[in-house]
């Protein structure tokens, strides 16, 4: 019998279980992007709510920051900084919300037409593997762009490799609970081991009072962030889609049809116009909570509510947000090593399980040209406006796929 009670202990801890399991996930991308990870916290919490508020509380499901965004984000903090950027997220926001209603008033299928496998597959391989050198470079103790070194190689070698050995273990052995966590279970060890090789700065910690408002950043609207950014909500709004056949079939409830593909759409795009509002990462649904829904048999989307609640209370607790801040560079390129090319096998399995023929002209070609040029570092303009990266593969993807002949059906 599911308990269905708003107030009970079981939901309210069991909301709290839920964060723990999102929690390593939902901090590492602001930590990586340079955004404030209190920030994301207060985001993803927001974001939620408002997706349950959508959805009519009828989806057991958490949103928080998104990894299709990483790379873009630090590209374009870069060359606007963080307040365009945010307007740049929240176009993106409003560009998922155009989705909604074109799934609303068109279906499912029209969506396919406009991004099929083809096009999607290699985007998101593009998102993994353009963010590889970042990793290493951080793996070694440097800086993103491999310019400063921060820690020593010999010691940043280490943490780095056990941070990652460990993150291995729990997502290959990990039974129960513990498979849900390998990203906060590499996190933990990486910073034990940091602290027993004492390359950890306690300083900020020190200095931080026990409770503030998180460093919120307003968002600044400049077209050429805009356009930059856009386009990268196709790959993580196909994932979406993905998401929700994931729990629909862990509840055995079609979400659908019921609230409607379109109204949980709609929700993840209104979480991440929000997030940017208040300088978070963008929002996505997350399948190591729908894991966790599996596991624990509660379907109750109540929970989610209270996992929210509990993000938003913590993101004021200003000592463990600079707690955050101190994880050593190590550390996060360890976990970055697997992550990324994780990210990669995701769009590798898009393809594959389409069923398409990448021998055939058009489909290598579009799979090739996205990959060669995503990768490679490709960009498009000036320094009034630049596509590059995600950006331009998702255009360029789009483009070659409704301006490429399909193949004529072969006739005895």
């Amino acid at each position: 019998m599911q308990n269905n009670a708003t107030f009970s202990v079981k939901t309210i801890l069991t909301g709290a279980q839920m964060l723990f399991v999102a929690f390593g996930a939902l901090v590492l991308v602001p930590l990586l992007t340079g955004l404030d990870p209190s920030v994301a916290l207060f985001t993803a919490g927001v974001g939620t709510l408002l997706f349950q508020v959508v959805t009519k509380g009828k989806v057991p499901i958490f949103l928080a920051s998104s990894f299709a965004f990483i790379a873009p984000i630090i590209a374009s903090v870069q060359m606007w900084g963080v307040p365009a950027t945010m307007g740049g997220l929240m176009a993106a926001g409003g560009a998922y919300m155009l989705l909604a209603l074109l799934v609303k008033f068109k279906g499912v299928a029209t969506l396919h037409k406009i991004l099929p496998p083809v096009v999607v597959g290699p985007v998101i391989m593009v998102i993994g593997l353009a963010l590889a050198p970042v990793a290493v470079n951080m793996a070694m103790g440097k800086s993103g762009d491999g310019s400063i070194e921060l820690i020593a190689y010999d010691k940043a070698i280490i943490i780095s490799l056990f941070s990652l050995v460990v993150t291995l273990i729990f997502a290959v052995w990990g039974k129960g609970v513990y498979k849900l966590i390998p990203i906060l279970a590499g996190v933990i060890s990486g910073y034990v081991l940091s602290l027993v090789m004492g390359v950890v700065e306690f300083s900020s910690v020190n200095e931080a009072s026990w409770l503030a408002v998180p460093n919120f950043t307003w968002p600044e609207f400049k077209w050429q962030a805009i356009l930059f950014m856009v386009p990268v909500a196709i790959a993580p709004a196909i994932e979406h889609i993905g998401d929700m056949m994931a729990i629909s079939q862990v509840t055995n409830k079609d979400f659908l049809k019921k609230p409607g593909l379109h109204r949980t759409l709609f929700g993840d795009g209104l979480a991440t116009a929000a997030a940017s509002m208040f300088g978070g990462p963008p929002n996505t649904t997350y399948s190591e909570v729908t894991g966790a829904v599996m596991l624990t048999k509660n379907f109750n989307p109540k929970v989610m509510m209270w996992t929210a609640i509990i993000a938003i209370v913590l993101a004021f607790v200003a000592k463990m947000g600079a707690g955050l801040q101190t994880i050593p560079v190590p550390v996060m390129g360890g976990i970055m090593i697997l992550l990324f090319g994780s990210i990669a096998v995701v769009g590798l399995n898009t393809l594959v399980k389409s069923g398409d023929d990448l021998t055939a002209p058009r489909n290598l070609s579009i799979v090739a040209l996205i990959l060669v040029c995503g990768i490679g570092g490709m960009h498009i303009g000036g320094s009034q406006f630049s596509l590059e990266g995600v950006s331009l593969c998702a255009i360029l993807g789009i483009v070659l796929n409704l301006v490429l002949p399909k193949a004529e059906p072969e006739t005895d």
